[in-house]
C-alpha cells in the first residue's frame, strides 16, 4: 500500500542523506554482481559490506544489507530481460531509488512512523486511507520490511506490505460433488441436490444464429464483420459464467471446510460426447459447452482459497444405482437424454443429475447413507438467480428449498 506524506525540511533532508549514501552503496553492489557475475544476495553482501562500512561510518548497517538486497533484485530482472532480449544498456541503470526498510530500520504505529536516519530517527506521521483500515481490521498484519522513496516538494512516499498468518491447515469435515452439464451444473450441499442454471444453450444458440445472419453472402475477412462478430461476445459471457459458478462453488466449499469432487473428464471431452449424436443442433451445443473449462476454473478457485478437489472415473455416473449398484433404465420423455429412470432392482425413481451427484460423492470415498429414492419422481430445485447470490445456502433460504425426494 502505498502512502505520500508531507514531511517537513529537516526530516526531508535527513531522508535525503540516507538515499545520498544508499545510491552509492547500491551502485557499488550492483558494478560488484556484474564483475563476479553473480545475482547472489550472500555473494554480494559478503563482497562489498566491509568496505562500504568503512565508507559510510554514519549510516546504519542495515542499510547497506537492504542495499544489497536491492541490487540482487535488479541483477536479476535484468539477466531475465536480457535473456529475453529486452535489456538495452549493457548493465542495469540506478535512475530512481526507492530505499528498502527491514525491522530494524523503521518501527510501526497507528500514531507515528520512526525511521533510522545517518543521526537519529526521524518521525512521519501518515493519514491512513480507508483500504488500509479494511484490510488492517480484517486481521492483516504490517510486515517487517517497507520501502520509501522522496518526490518533489518535500514528499514522502511510503510502501507498506500487509501479510497473513499462515492458514490452518484444510481438514476436510464433508464432501461436495459437482456434476457439469450442458445447460446446467449441478451441486450437493448439506445433502441438498440443487440444479444452477447457466443458460449455455441460450448464449450459443443465440451467437450461431446471428453469425449466420452477419456472415450470410460476406467474407469473415471483411473489416465489418469481424467488428460485428466480435460484439456478441460469446467467450466473455461463457468465461464469466464460469468465474461466477466456480466462485460460489469454492466458497461454500471453503466455509463448510469440505472437499469438492468432480469428474475426471478425458481430453477432448465434447468430440466423445458427441460421437453418436445426429442432431447437428445438439452437437453444436455440446461441442461449445467447454466442459474442461469449467472444471479448470473450479480447479483453479479452489487453489486459490486452499480447498481440496478430488477427481474420480466420472464412468456411468448417471446410470447406476448408488444405493442397489444396479442399472437405471430411462424411459423415452420425447427428449433426445431421458432425465427420469428407474433401479431395476429397487425400482426406486431418480433423476439424472441427483444419482450422478450421489455416485460422485460414493467414489470419493464417502460412506454417508444415501437417501432412498421416492415412488413418485421429483425434479431437483432450480436456481435462477445463483449470479447475484451471496452464498448456496443464501439461495437455498431465499428460494425456499426443501431437502429434495429423490
Amino acid at each position: 500500500m502505498k502512502l505520500r506524506v508531507k514531511v517537513d525540511y529537516s526530516t526531508y533532508s535527513a531522508l535525503k542523506e540516507v538515499e545520498k549514501e544508499y545510491r552509492e552503496v547500491l551502485e557499488e553492489a550492483i558494478n560488484y554482481g556484474l564483475s563476479n557475475k553473480t545475482t547472489s544476495f550472500t555473494r554480494i553482501k559478503a563482497g562489498v559490506y566491509k568496505t562500504e562500512r568503512e565508507k559510510h561510518k554514519d549510516l546504519p548497517s542495515h542499510y547497506i544489507y537492504t542495499a544489497c538486497e536491492d541490487a540482487s533484485e535488479r541483477l536479476d530482472s535484468f539477466e531475465k530481460l536480457k535473456k529475453r532480449g529486452r535489456s538495452y544498456t549493457e548493465k542495469p541503470s540506478v535512475r530512481r531509488v526507492t530505499i528498502h526498510l527491514d525491522d530494524h530500520l523503521w518501527k510501526f504505529n497507528l500514531d507515528r512512523i520512526s525511521i533510522s536516519t545517518k543521526r537519529s530517527r526521524v518521525f512521519i506521521s501518515p493519514t491512513f486511507p480507508k483500504i488500509f483500515w479494511r484490510y488492517y481490521n480484517k486481521g492483516w498484519l504490517i510486515a517487517s520490511e517497507a520501502r520509501f522513496r522522496l518526490m518533489k516538494g518535500n514528499v514522502v512516499e511510503f510502501f507498506i506490505v500487509f501479510k497473513k498468518d499462515e492458514p490452518k491447515p484444510y481438514e476436510p469435515k464433508g464432501f461436495i460433488p459437482v456434476d457439469l452439464n450442458e445447460n446446467s451444473v449441478s451441486v450437493l450441499v448439506d445433502g441438498k441436490p440443487m440444479l444452477l442454471e447457466t443458460n449455455t444453450k441460450r448464449i450459443t444458440l443465440g451467437y450461431e444464429y446471428r453469425r449466420k445472419l452477419t456472415i450470410t453472402g460476406k467474407s469473415t475477412k471483411d473489416r465489418e464483420v469481424r467488428r460485428k462478430l466480435k460484439r456478441l461476445r460469446e467467450r466473455n459471457k461463457k468465461v464469466d459464467i464460469r468465474r461466477k459458478l466456480a466462485k460460489l462453488i469454492v466458497k461454500e466449499a471453503f466455509e463448510s471446510r469440505s472437499v469438492i469432487v468432480l469428474e475426471d473428464l478425458p481430453g477432448r471431452t465434447p468430440e466423445h460426447m458427441i460421437k453418436d449424436i445426429k442432431d447437428k443442433q445438439l452437437r453444436l451445443r455440446i461441442y461449445r459447452s467447454a466442459f474442461s473449462s469449467m472444471k479448470n476454473a473450479i480447479i483453479e478457485k479452489a487453489r486459490e482459497f486452499g480447498v481440496p478437489v478430488v477427481l474420480v472415473n466420472p464412468s456411468y455416473t448417471s446410470t447406476v444405482c448408488p444405493i442397489h449398484g444396479t442399472k437405471i433404465v430411462y424411459q423415452p420423455d420425447g427428449g433426445d437424454a431421458p432425465r427420469v429412470g428407474v433401479c431395476e432392482k429397487g425400482k426406486e425413481k431418480w433423476h439424472r443429475d441427483v444419482v450422478a451427484l450421489y455416485n460422485l460423492r460414493k467414489r470419493a470415498g464417502d460412506v454417508s447413507p444415501v437417501p432412498l429414492g421416492s415412488k413418485e419422481s421429483h425434479d431437483p430445485p432450480t436456481v435462477s438467480g445463483w449470479l447475484r447470490a451471496k452464498s448456496l445456502h443464501s439461495i437455498m433460504i431465499e428460494d425456499k428449498m426443501s431437502e429434495m425426494k429423490v
